[in-house]
């Protein structure tokens, strides 16, 4: 058996494994789209059918209609997206800014304030959760904007991943652009920001589906503001609210896909040349 047919052959099976796999991983989604259509008796029938045999959009008018101390759907929806995106952009900025100063820079006590970022990536945030929540109460930032996303800001894996990105920048660059007059400052903001577009993008996309998923966070600190009701208390509701009602649960959970799945499929390919990276740094 040539070489070439070995090739072939490896590859054919390699295919069709990832197709099983992306099959399988797919499935749950695919079964949904069908499944928001149809009455609460016909998901509980057995044998059940992929297609509904009565089309019925009640499933739909539930979720627009469903209100959350005061709060719909759209709305949540709504300030759910500002929020995530608040985070995304001051996160960026926030463990970008420290990677490139841990990086490019010198100071008094950069070893041991690097130690103490480092020892932090092995603390699970659950287990200071209830100190994260005494903080903003004394700085009375519970049931503001402004508590669903800057206690988050400082990521210690961002500032980590962003650190070893401009460890790899060519220091002649840097060199050149003090040259001719670009101080620590400038030469970050005009020379190793613009260079940092896929570990952004790759950071941001992980940042903006953390905010967009959170769930426990808002339920602890936004206990009196209808106005910033989050996406995932909306689902959490539905799902107290309509037990039993699965499709209404499904309808609600295929139109907050809607933004995550956008995000992807415009920056899937940004997404796969930074894994790449991470994978060859």
């Amino acid at each position: 058996m040539s070489s070439k047919f070995k090739k072939k052959i490896r590859k054919i099976l390699l295919t069709a494994l990832a197709v099983v796999i992306t099959l399988v991983i797919a499935f749950p989604i695919i079964w949904m789209l069908p499944a928001a259509f149809k009455t609460r008796g016909e998901l509980f029938q057995i044998p059940n059918t992929f297609f509904p045999k009565t089309i019925t959009l009640e499933n739909f008018r539930k979720v627009f209609s469903v209100e959350v101390s005061g709060s719909t759907f759209l709305k949540s929806m709504a300030i759910t997206f500002l929020v995530s995106c608040l985070s995304t952009f001051f996160s960026l900025f926030v463990n970008s800014f420290a990677g490139y100063v841990f990086a490019r820079m010198e100071f008094r006590g950069k070893k041991i304030l690097w130690g103490y970022f480092l020892f932090s990536m092995f603390v699970p945030g659950i287990t200071i959760m209830l100190t994260s929540i005494r903080v903003v109460n004394i700085l009375k930032m519970t049931d503001t904007i402004f508590v669903l996303f800057i206690p988050a800001l400082a990521n210690a894996y961002h500032i980590f991943f962003f650190r070893q990105f401009y460890y790899n920048i060519p220091s002649n660059i840097e060199e050149a652009a003090t040259i001719d007059g670009a101080s620590k400052i400038g030469v970050y903001f005009r020379i190793f920001l613009p260079m940092s577009t896929t570990p952004m993008i790759i950071t941001g996309v992980g940042v903006f589906m953390a905010s967009w998923n959170n769930f426990i966070w808002p339920t602890l600190t936004i206990t009196d503001n209808a106005d910033l009701v989050q996406i995932m208390q909306i689902i959490r509701t539905l799902n107290s609210t309509y037990a039993g009602e699965y499709g209404v649960v499904i309808v609600a959970t295929i139109i907050a896909l809607f933004v995550p799945i956008t995000i992807f499929a415009v920056f899937q390919k940004r997404i796969v040349e930074g894994i790449a990276l991470t994978g060859g740094k």
